[in-house]
């Protein structure tokens, strides 16, 4: 498909969660491509801090991706800022693991509110301005858990499921508008999201790995883009395999990882910050 083209030098881009971990190291990326970047967190003293690091090219801004009203003023700042959005970045996102039967009903419903609606309320805002102007570029951050499950994530499964299927929907609806939505799938990444958990054989990538795949999605407008590709490529063809050839390999891989490669006190430190919001 062709899409109009969005020049990165001076192009205006907004990314949640983006005081730490991916959502900076694409902030990262897209200024070094010569992009202004707004830095949207919940922790807004450390979005302004990052902001400050990176110069004149970034600004931070207090969002809270779960409530529209505060995604709404993040995106109004931007404008107000450096003008009409380029592209937007939903990437915020929590993780909790453990079996299923013991998680809680209120981290159930903070996983779905920031990995699901925060996603819905960015597009939902962003995109009408996009369409009126007839450009615009949207990356949402799934993950390859939302098209394999892995013990001990099944809440955060059933979000990035959600994520990978809204993307997919909207695009779709974005047929001929010149706006497109992408997602990128990241493996394990070494971000204190997934810190303490022992992943086995499975793949782990770098913050700047993805980073670099979402700048990417800018050019190729690729509807997903698995971070590595080799691991998305095996994720879709799992349905094709035999469940019980598909659980041997699941237990070759490690596959209760979250739930039984924990190391509980590093894990802690990221829980507990989760919990508090």
């Amino acid at each position: 498909m062709s899409y109009p083209r969005i020049d990165l030098a001076g192009a205006t881009i907004a990314i949640t969660g983006a005081a730490r971990g991916i959502g900076l190291a694409t902030a990262e990326a897209f200024i070094e491509a010569g992009a202004y970047v707004a830095l949207g967190d919940l922790d807004e003293a450390l979005a302004v801090a990052a902001a400050a690091e990176l110069g004149d090219h970034a600004m931070a801004h207090a969002l809270d991706v779960t409530d529209k009203t505060s995604y709404a003023a993040f995106l109004a700042a931007v404008d107000r800022w450096h003008g009409p959005l380029d592209v937007l970045v939903n990437n915020a996102g929590v993780m909790p693991n453990g079996p299923f039967l013991e998680q809680s009903d209120r981290i159930d419903q903070l996983t779905m509110d920031v990995n699901v609606y925060g996603v819905i309320h960015g597009m939902r805002l962003a995109l009408p301005g996009m369409v009126e102007r007839g450009y615009g570029h949207v990356v949402n951050v799934a993950s390859l858990a939302g098209k394999f499950p892995l013990k001990g994530l099944a809440v955060y499964n059933a979000s990035k499921y959600a994520v990978v299927g809204l993307t997919a929907a909207t695009r779709l609806e974005m047929d001929a508008t010149g706006v497109s939505v992408s997602a990128v799938l990241p493996s394990a990444v070494r971000t204190e999201l997934s810190s303490g958990i022992d992943y086995g054989i499975l793949p782990a990538v770098d913050p700047e790995d993805i980073a670099a795949a979402v700048v990417r999605t800018v050019k190729t407008r690729a509807a997903e883009t698995a971070v590595p590709g080799y691991v998305g490529l095996l994720a879709n063809a799992s349905g094709l395999v035999p469940e019980p050839v598909l659980r041997a390999f699941r237990k070759a891989a490690h596959d209760d990882a979250a739930i039984n490669g924990v190391d509980d006190s590093v894990r802690r430190v990221y829980l507990d910050r989760i919990e508090k919001q």
